[in-house]
């Protein structure tokens, strides 16, 4: 893993996973249960393949402290005939990390990544439950649009 960007507080700091570890996989099957009650945690193969993916940024918040894995997020960056599009999915810090910033420095990585990669926009959803992540977006710069979100799950 190499260090992409420190923030949030002095004991957290940010890194792109550019390789796939049983710490990796350990961590992610700890945090995507904390973000969803029905999609599995991602494996090796899968966490490989996102890892791998030159429109994917996949980035790890670490402690300070003591190296471990507080949170995660995932960047994806495209090109469309409109522009380079930037969203940022699947943000999630760890319960007992919570309000110490650790949302803060996986954003603020995210937005200078996208940047970077000639994004004009960054966008990105939160359903209006998570009320702690709403105020950080917005406390950040991003804005609600007016636009409808469809989703097509086959039958």
């Amino acid at each position: 893993m190499a260090d992409q960007a420190r923030g949030g507080e002095p004991g957290v700091s940010v890194t792109e996973v550019t390789e796939v570890t049983p710490e990796v996989v350990a961590a992610f099957a700890r945090l995507v249960p904390q973000l969803s009650r029905s999609a599995p945690a991602p494996g090796h193969a899968e966490l490989g393949e996102m890892a791998a993916s030159p429109a994917t940024v996949l980035l790890v918040a670490r402690d300070l402290a003591d190296g471990g894995i507080v949170g995660s997020l995932t960047l994806v960056v495209f090109r469309i005939p409109t522009g380079v599009r930037a969203w940022v999915e699947d943000v999630v810090v760890d319960t007992a990390s919570r309000g110490r910033g650790v949302g803060e420095a996986l954003s603020q990585a995210a937005i200078s990544r996208a940047l970077a990669a000639g994004a004009r926009t960054v966008e990105l959803t939160s359903r209006p439950s998570r009320e702690a992540a709403n105020r950080l977006y917005r406390r950040l710069g991003f804005e609600p649009r007016d636009t409808n979100v469809y989703r097509y799950s086959p039958p």
